[in-house]
């Protein structure tokens, strides 16, 4: 259990130097991992870092098998309550590395066959996530960059930086959920557009179709994006994760069982710490203070 003394202590905490090819002390469960993606514990918050500079943080094999299983740790981690997505150096992600598949011993179609199987998995880790995940969209987001910032609960998104969907130019069908959650984000109409034309998509229009949540100055997406992960972060996740999963399946969920489904997290909400926290604090008119663990 953790005191309110100790939750104010950690609740900015200064950045650690970033682990390569680990996890550092409280994820030494895992071992070699490649450099090509790299973590950094921010007291509750995790940021991942895309490390492919050199290929604009396109992904191969190796790195979308390594941010599978990096996710897939992090989701069961306690002492992790959100996490922050971005790319080192100037770009987000440019997607699949199509340079790779073209050089894939069983052609491109059995590389992106193969590639996307593990990379649906990583965007299936970060939709059932019960913890908010955003991208801090440093640069630009392409291709698969593209469907894994929208994949996230929330996008910061640097002035200068550039959204495209880019597949259908390259004679392409989109993956990673794109085609999913563009038209839930801009309306099918407007998806539709993206999808037919694949024009860049600046920050500014990106703001105003929805697309993103915030534009900030070049340079301090990853900035702002831990500065709203910290404050998720302080909320309550058992509360975020209902609201999470109820707000992800209500495409695919008949009404009535839906709100059956709602009916039992309010209750089990109701029935949790932070639930019992959240109404004590309203009687006693201050504000609650969740996740004691």
């Amino acid at each position: 259990m953790r005191n309110k003394k100790e939750q104010r202590q950690t609740k900015n905490p200064p950045n650690p130097p970033l682990q390569k090819g680990g996890w550092g002390d409280s994820h030494s469960e895992v071992k070699n991992m490649p450099e090509s993606i790299r973590v950094r514990k921010d007291g509750e918050v995790t940021q991942v870092l895309l490390n492919r500079p050199e290929t604009f943080n396109a992904f191969d094999l190796d790195m979308i098998g390594s941010l599978e299983n990096c996710l897939i740790h992090l989701a069961a981690d306690d002492s992790v309550s959100a996490l922050v997505i971005s790319g080192e150096g100037k770009t987000f992600c440019a997607g699949g590395d199509l340079k790779w598949a073209l050089n894939f011993p069983g052609g491109a179609a059995a590389a992106f066959h193969e590639l996307a199987a593990r990379y649906h998995q990583a965007i299936m880790e970060i939709r059932r996530m019960r913890k908010p995940v955003i991208a801090a969209i440093n640069g630009i987001a392409a291709g698969g960059g593209f469907s894994m910032a929208l994949a996230c609960d929330f996008r910061v998104m640097a002035k200068s930086a550039i959204l495209r969907q880019a597949y259908t130019s390259n004679g392409l069908c989109i993956d990673g959920g794109g085609t999913f959650t563009l038209p839930r984000l801009v309306g099918l109409a407007r998806a539709l557009e993206i999808v037919a034309f694949d024009k860049p998509i600046s920050s500014d229009q990106a703001l105003n179709w929805g697309l993103v949540t915030k534009v900030v100055e070049d340079g301090h997406a990853l900035e702002e994006a831990l500065k709203m992960a910290h404050e998720l972060a302080r909320n309550s996740l058992h509360s975020f994760g209902w609201c999470k999963e109820l707000l992800t399946d209500s495409f695919n969920t008949a009404f009535e069982t839906h709100i059956e489904r709602e009916r039992l997290g309010l209750s089990d909400c109701a029935g949790h710490p932070d639930g019992q926290e959240g109404l004590k604090a309203f009687t006693e008119k201050r504000k609650p203070v969740f996740n004691i663990k």
